[in-house]
């Protein structure tokens, strides 16, 4: 929590979040819960930071599959074992367009998957990165506001179990890892 009050906490954050939009495993949420307990009153910026990163990385994302998509874009699902995802998006762009770019800047879905199909399957770039600003903003500053509002009142808990918690996030990201390849 301490990096809160150091620049390096703000540009970790925006690589974290730039990196996870296109080709990175780990969301950026848990470090900007960290900055925002860490320092309340910054949430606001800590929320636009991550936000700004995140539609930074869709656009690379983007780039990804406008343009890389057999160089590296099906390297990258290959890895997240995310066919099946590739293929249900390519579904979903035909009936949902923009719609579907916005759920999944929103939701735990992986945000990646989609980035990289909205440039394989040529969406208008404008619309998608206004929509990734919206979806990926809505979904960060609300993070950002609950921690504001609700973090002090977690402090005691957090620092009382905080071995416990980070155990507990550990074996939820190998479970995730394992059900993804269980899924395939």
């Amino acid at each position: 929590l301490s990096c809160a009050e150091r620049p390096g906490g703000a540009h970790a954050l925006f690589w974290l979040a730039l990196a996870e939009s296109s080709f990175f495993p780990i969301p950026p949420d848990a470090l900007l819960i960290a900055l925002v307990m860490g320092a309340p009153r910054r949430w606001l910026r800590f929320s636009l930071i991550c936000t700004l990163g995140s539609a930074l990385g869709g656009v690379a994302g983007y780039a990804i599959g406008r343009f890389f998509m057999d160089a590296v874009g099906m390297r990258i699902i290959d890895f997240y074992h995310a066919h099946h995802y590739y293929e249900q998006v390519q579904h979903w762009y035909g009936r949902y367009d923009f719609w579907i770019v916005f759920t999944a800047a929103f939701t735990p879905i992986p945000y990646k998957v989609f980035t990289i199909a909205s440039g394989a399957f040529y969406m208008n770039l404008a619309a998608f990165t206004a929509v990734s600003l919206v979806g990926r903003g809505a979904r960060f500053f609300l993070v950002g506001a609950l921690i504001r509002w609700v973090g002090p009142r977690m402090q005691p808990f957090i620092d009382r179990y905080f071995d416990w918690l980070a155990l507990a996030f550990v074996a939820l990201l190998i479970g995730g890892f394992a059900v993804l390849g269980w899924m395939r």
